[in-house]
């Protein structure tokens, strides 16, 4: 099980891009928050990456759906429990499986927000996410009509379970998501 194994696995079962950059994106900022935290970065970027593998085929966030369909494949290939119950619990609401660990709790915090930063970033005139600075974010936060698909409520929540004030939390995953500006497909117009 590695990072090359999960990609793989997301390709297979993912043919979106928009929502395989997702699973980058989310990747990216697990990556982040485990140097933050000073935990295992390959972990916490496969279950970032992995996160949504199975959303494709299952869409039905509900419990014969994402993500609960997703855990009997990984378990079949071998994955460790650590990140199928990871993954089971960015969706307590129909898996029951509650966040506990601050492993558990970052994938949850940045699952949202990366939406609403992809989105600053396709409205600025460079279509550059390395352009976005954390005051863009804060003035589309407000407008609730931008990316209204972004439940702002579980980006605050998440970030008060991690105990990271929401605004640092938003800038270390803008950070993050600007490093791999040309795998999410924002890295401008040229």
């Amino acid at each position: 099980m590695n990072r090359n194994d999960a990609w793989n696995l997301v390709c297979e079962y993912t043919k979106s891009q928009n929502l395989r950059r997702h699973m980058l994106a989310v990747e990216a900022a697990m990556r982040a928050y485990a140097r933050h935290f000073d935990d295992d970065e390959e972990l916490w970027g496969i279950v970032g990456l992995l996160h949504d593998f199975d959303y494709e085929k299952y869409p039905n966030v509900a419990e014969n759906g994402h993500p609960n369909t997703g855990a009997p494949i990984l378990r079949g290939r071998g994955y460790d429990e650590t990140i199928i119950r990871a993954i089971l619990s960015h969706a307590t609401e129909v898996t029951g499986v509650e966040r506990e660990s601050l492993l558990e709790k970052t994938l949850y915090a940045v699952d949202e927000v990366t939406g609403l930063i992809i989105a600053v970033a396709l409205v600025r005139p460079s279509k550059d996410i390395r352009d976005v600075r954390l005051k863009s974010i804060k003035k589309k936060w407000k407008d609730r009509a931008f990316a209204a698909g972004v439940h702002r409520t579980e980006v605050e929540a998440g970030a008060t379970d991690l105990g990271v004030e929401l605004w640092e939390h938003v800038e270390r995953v803008l950070k993050a998501m600007q490093g791999i500006a040309a795998e999410l497909g924002v890295a401008g117009n040229s």
